[in-house]
């Protein structure tokens, strides 16, 4: 607990969480937003599509949002350190933010998978109608997106740190 209020106090903690300035909290919540956006998006649009939605699109070429999905889990990663820096003592022992992690690690391992076994077998890429594996598996990926979204989302009102309304 002592590191973890340490981090809080740390000069770029402080600056994150008291500052007011456009330049702290709000750009870091809108590049998190917006790094969201570039992994979450591009993710339900291939899930999507290989569960049979949009079928006259191509998939193959959607190959080329995986760089895109990257940046974006990075920023997520950049973002998502520093907001947890400014308020480490209370959101490190909340459950809800270990429930989030796991959503997350189970959403970028099902992204590599889905790639690999989609996007690397040039016979299901040809498919007219995916593999029932390969829709559970999108299906599964959209669900951990969704519960990862939906814990961040509850940190702010459920276990230490949230707000009493």
């Amino acid at each position: 607990m002592h590191f973890l209020e340490w981090v809080e106090q740390t000069g770029f903690s402080v600056w994150v969480r008291e500052s007011g300035s456009v330049w702290s909290y709000p750009l870091i919540i809108f590049l998190h937003t917006m790094g969201l956006g570039f992994l979450v998006g591009p993710s339900i649009a291939i899930c999507m599509r290989i569960c049979g939605f949009a079928s006259a699109v191509s998939l193959g070429p959607m190959e080329k949002f995986y760089p895109v999905m990257w940046a974006g889990f990075w920023i997520n990663v950049a973002s998502g350190i520093a907001m947890l820096m400014a308020e480490a003592s209370t959101k490190m022992i909340s459950p809800v933010f270990y429930i989030k992690l796991v959503f997350i690690a189970a959403a970028v391992w099902m992204m590599h998978l889905l790639r690999k076994s989609v996007f690397r077998s040039r016979d299901v890429l040809e498919m007219e109608t995916m593999p029932i594996k390969t829709k559970i598996m999108a299906g599964s990926l959209l669900v951990c997106w969704a519960g990862a979204i939906t814990a961040g989302r509850l940190m702010a009102y459920i276990g230490p740190g949230s707000t009493p309304r």
